[in-house]
């Protein structure tokens, strides 16, 4: 896909939309959902691409010390209330029917190709900030936790439900968490399989903005022109962290492997309550509108 990013602050894919705000330095990549909100092959597809667009235009930008260069991305949801509620349950199902362990490898891969990338800040002295304005489950927490910083609302709320079906979060929960944490909280949290609230994230130190509803975009600015003021101690800062602890691709891929062997050995009634919650999620969202909303 061919696109002059000098000619538009604007590109639109079908799963997600990047705006451009060069006066703070910043582009808004939020997340758009036509079908249930999850991370679908094609929702990744499109964040892989709106990615490339975003690493090409920030590293060129450095590499020409462009004063007001790129240097912020903020990952958010166009639909109110969601902000992910994860993996695709049911392309899972019809893959373990299938015994397919490449397809599955595939799907696990592009997760943590993107979140890696996230992580990492694209390997630039670069922001990358996670708005999260709803529910942020499974894999939706942890595209949430691969970003440099997580600003949330205080009703957001967070969690992995994967092991109330047998499986474990494997595209990065563990790795982004036990970082922000430690390696004994983090695996605590994960195997709870309870839903957090952000204030409680944000006492344990995993949100690191937490902020009144409604007040998300307003927070986003205001921190990025708290860090712009600041940039030389931040950045310094940034550096100290990824050299105390850094993350590898090995590190994520190496996890990827074994959510793979346990996704194939779900039992039969593992399988009928991820069913369950797929059900669940299609009720509650038709048409990308909650439930409440449609008969409140």
């Amino acid at each position: 896909m061919s696109i002059n990013i000098e000619e538009t602050r604007n590109i639109r894919f079908n799963h997600i939309n990047l705006v451009f705000e060069p006066e703070y330095q910043m582009v808004w990549a939020r997340l758009r959902y036509p079908g249930r909100p999850c991370m679908s092959e094609e929702l990744l597809r499109d964040v892989a691409r709106a990615q490339q667009i975003v690493a090409e235009k920030a590293t060129g930008e450095y590499q020409q010390d462009h004063a007001s260069r790129l240097q912020y991305q903020v990952l958010g949801s166009d639909l109110k209330g969601v902000f992910s509620l994860g993996g695709d349950l049911a392309r899972f199902i019809a893959l373990i029917d299938q015994k397919n362990r490449v397809a599955l490898r595939q799907y696990a891969k592009a997760c943590i190709d993107v979140l890696y990338r996230s992580a990492t800040s694209y390997g630039l002295p670069f922001t990358t900030i996670s708005l999260v304005q709803g529910e942020a489950l499974g894999g939706g927490f942890e595209a949430a936790l691969s970003a440099n910083v997580v600003i949330a609302e205080k009703q957001a709320r967070f969690g992995f439900p994967e092991t109330v079906f047998g499986l474990f979060p494997g595209m990065g929960a563990f790795s982004f968490l036990a970082r922000r944490l430690n390696p004994g909280l983090a695996k605590r949290l994960i195997a709870s399989g309870r839903v957090y609230s952000a204030e409680e994230l944000y006492e344990m130190g995993v949100v690191d903005v937490l902020v009144p509803d409604g007040k998300g975009e307003e927070s986003v600015y205001e921190y990025i022109q708290h860090q712009r003021c600041r940039y030389s101690g931040f950045s310094g800062l940034d550096k100290v962290v990824e050299q105390y602890n850094p993350l590898t691709y090995a590190e994520l891929e190496n996890v990827i492997d074994l959510w793979v062997d346990t996704t194939l050995r779900l039992s039969k009634k593992n399988i009928r309550l991820m069913q369950y919650l797929v059900q669940a999620q299609e009720k509650r969202w038709v048409n990308n509108v909650p439930l409440k909303t449609m008969v409140g």
